[in-house]
């Protein structure tokens, strides 16, 4: 996926109630489950319908490290949908996200002011209306691009803008080099 997208769904994770199965047998016996037949997740993880066969009934217990990666990932995107629309929810409408990065970042503002890029690590609680752009546009598919632009704009507002209260001439904010990211809800 993304840098952003990953950042936002592991935030996400945080809120299950359960954990997610950790061996093959487990795992494969869920998708087998969620997506009604063998034959769909032998489509979607790339491998023989015998081969998740195998692994429902536990002959075939460790998988490749690209299989056991895709196992993984797909258990996961699926794992509590109810929890995740409900942890998403909240904070789309009253608990907003924390943003952690480390990242460069500058602006475009008028002449004589100080807008050359620099590394910053910021820790920013945005508000729920920001949350909410977030994981609408990652919901529609945006691209990392894209995600990174609604995150620029978020913290163009809420942190160098501080609510309207300064910088009210400011243009835009870069947000690039992004050395560390991490959402919290």
């Amino acid at each position: 996926m993304s840098l952003i997208g990953d950042g936002l769904n592991k935030a996400v994770q945080k809120a299950f109630t359960r954990p997610a199965p950790k061996k093959a047998g487990p795992q494969m016996r869920y998708l087998v489950k969620q997506l009604g037949g063998t034959k769909a997740v032998a489509q979607m993880l790339h491998i023989s319908q015998r081969t998740v066969e195998r692994y429902v009934k536990n002959q075939i217990k460790k998988p490749r490290p690209a299989l056991a990666a895709r196992l993984e990932s797909e258990v996961k995107a699926r794992w509590q949908p109810q929890i995740r629309a409900k942890a998403k929810a909240k904070a789309a409408s009253t608990g907003g996200i924390v943003i952690d990065t480390r990242a460069r970042m500058g602006y475009t503002a008028p002449v004589g002011s100080t807008d050359q890029d620099r590394i910053r690590h910021l820790t920013v609680a945005l508000p729920p209306v920001h949350a909410a752009r977030l994981f609408d546009a990652q919901e529609q598919g945006a691209s990392d691009a894209r995600l990174q632009e609604i995150a620029a704009e978020a913290l163009k507002e809420v942190y160098f803008q501080d609510g309207g209260r300064r910088a009210g001439s400011l243009d835009e904010v870069r947000f690039t080099d992004i050395e560390h990211l991490e959402f919290d809800l």
